[in-house]
């Protein structure tokens, strides 16, 4: 029988904690993992952050955060030393629901630019889908090689109060964050090696491999003769280590848009040697900012003429332009009928209870309890305009009244998720329940690939379910365990730990101050008429719902 760790741990009352039960023992699959912690004093956990700490800094993993004067302050990236362990048969029913859910979503962004069957046959308004923010009409009966819209997509989940899991957002416009599940990993291998004692947890460090593979898969040339890039907006953005990192890991070139030029109907990349032709683009821009030509006229981030190359299916672009509509929260109480009408199936997965406040039976409804609901603007990103309502204050309250009133098509409003909880180190060592959630990562090429696991995004503040790292917030590895009924072959041993530098630094690369930052670019936008200041601003993650 599963016994209580030695170091206190007790989850809270009506919350499910995925590590302990009711009963205060560990769950059978956290069962060592609690053993190990429960070995080591709280003095030893506090110091082993410290040296954590350190040695972010040292290798420049750090982040920026506003302090109290409104002035950025430079943090260690906020890494918890208890990872968050999925169990083989949980992860086997997310990874199904996922990869059914992003073909769902694909085929939904095919057919709104093409056959549009999904709206002749009453599922979803015309008007909805074409007043999107997001909804690209210079890409409209246009067809991305190997018509593959969303190569990448994180979708945000959340386990409810009775330990289901379920759908928060879809992200799959240019969702960040991979790169913090990569240094998660690296990083725990070598702090608490010995954690993983008694555990086969799956990989994740073959990710940039899987990404370059499937942009290959879906170029408009050979496997061997493709030429993959990543683009991005340049070192300011709050994202660039992810780009700088992503493109070292995958072995391609890391190219703004003074590095690339169109030239009739084909992309090129300039070099040393001349133009070299570009056949696929990790972009981490989003449309507007891409091609001043067909989108916005005063980007100056942008390559005049991509918009032509990618018509006339000369290059691929990761991800697709109009992706961002399937993505708009106004979209997603939809999905679940997508699976049903593309797919035939029903959905693996559930959504958060949605309301659409167009109706006006659900925004009366709304109106009459706003402090128990979460409102969201529909076309907005990272966190911005969300109001809690069981943590926002009445002018808060009042003030989303009067926005909803104005323009109820704007808005969306679900029930508030009562988020699973983890053990989470505090300052001093000692073991404290802390809200999750979690972002997957899903790659579309020749197939889905979900690479096992995601972000784990903690709330450090007790009882605080914003997990947003420039509020406080941190995250955690997150463990895929293996099926011991599976054929896999059992991972190598975990290097040891080999003096006090875990991680090397790239040079001249910062983490960034989000790791999702979907608005991220029009801060480069901006820069044209106003030069940034060599620090730069971040941007707010997603609040949790």
């Amino acid at each position: 029988m599963p016994t209580a760790p030695a170091t206190p741990y007790r989850s809270p009352d009506g919350i499910y904690d995925e590590a302990v039960g009711p009963s205060g023992a560990p769950r059978e699959h956290a069962e060592s993992l609690m053993s190990a912690v429960g070995a080591l004093a709280p003095e030893q956990l506090a110091a082993l952050g410290k040296r954590r700490d350190r040695s972010f800094l040292q290798a420049g993993i750090t982040f920026d955060t506003i302090g109290p004067d409104g002035q950025a302050v430079d943090r260690p990236f906020p890494l918890d030393l208890i990872p968050r362990i999925i169990p083989a048969e949980e992860w086997s029913t997310i990874k199904r629901g996922l990869a059914q859910r992003l073909r769902a979503l694909n085929q939904f962004i095919d057919d709104v630019y093409h056959g549009r069957e999904i709206v002749r046959e009453g599922l979803i308004p015309w008007r909805l889908v074409v007043s999107r923010t997001h909804f690209a009409r210079p890409v409209v009966g246009v067809r991305p090689p190997g018509g593959v819209y969303a190569h990448v997509a994180g979708l945000d989940l959340v386990r409810d109060g009775d330990g289901s899991w379920r759908v928060l957002e879809d992200n799959v416009r240019t969702p960040s964050g991979i790169s913090y599940v990569l240094a998660n990993r690296q990083a725990m291998t070598r702090l608490a090696p010995r954690l993983f004692s008694g555990y086969r947890v799956r990989p994740v460090d073959h990710y940039p491999q899987v990404l370059v593979e499937a942009l290959r898969a879906v170029a408009p040339a050979d496997d061997d003769e493709a030429t993959v890039v990543v683009w991005t907006p340049g070192p300011l953005n709050p994202a660039y280590f992810e780009h700088a990192f992503l493109a070292h890991q995958m072995g391609v070139e890391l190219v703004q848009a003074s590095d690339l030029v169109v030239r009739g109907d084909v992309c090129y990349m300039r070099t040393t040697r001349g133009l070299e032709r570009v056949h696929a683009i990790y972009r981490r821009l989003d449309d507007d900012f891409c091609d001043p030509l067909d989108f916005r006229s005063d980007s100056v981030i942008g390559v005049p003429g991509l918009v032509r190359a990618y018509r006339a299916g000369t290059v691929a672009i990761a991800n697709a332009f109009g992706t961002g509509v399937a993505d708009d929260k106004a979209v997603y109480p939809y999905v679940p009928d997508m699976i049903r009408f593309y797919l035939g199936e029903e959905p693996i997965l559930q959504n958060v209870p949605t309301y659409r406040l167009e109706d006006p039976d659900m925004l009366a409804d709304v109106l009459g309890r706003l402090d128990e609901l979460v409102v969201k603007p529909t076309g907005e990103s990272g966190g911005k305009g969300v109001v809690i309502g069981p943590h926002a204050t009445a002018a808060e309250l009042a003030e989303a009244r009067r926005a909803v009133l104005a323009n109820p098509g704007g808005y969306i409003a679900q029930e508030v998720v009562r988020l699973s909880t983890v053990p989470t180190v505090e300052a001093d060592g000692r073991l404290s329940p802390r809200h999750v959630d979690l972002r997957p990562f899903a790659v579309f090429g020749e197939s889905i690939r979900v690479i096992p696991g995601g972000l784990t995004r903690v709330a450090m503040e007790p009882g605080s379910m914003v997990v947003n790292s420039s509020r406080g917030g941190g995250s955690k590895d997150t463990w895929v365990l293996e099926d011991d009924r599976s054929d896999r072959t059992p991972e190598p041993e975990h290097a040891a730990v080999q003096g006090e530098r875990l991680l090397a630094a790239l040079p001249e690369v910062r983490w960034g101050g989000s790791w999702v930052g979907q608005s991220q670019q029009q801060q480069q936008a901006v820069a044209a008429a106003d030069p940034p200041t060599p620090t730069p601003t971040p941007t707010d993650p997603p609040e949790p719902r």
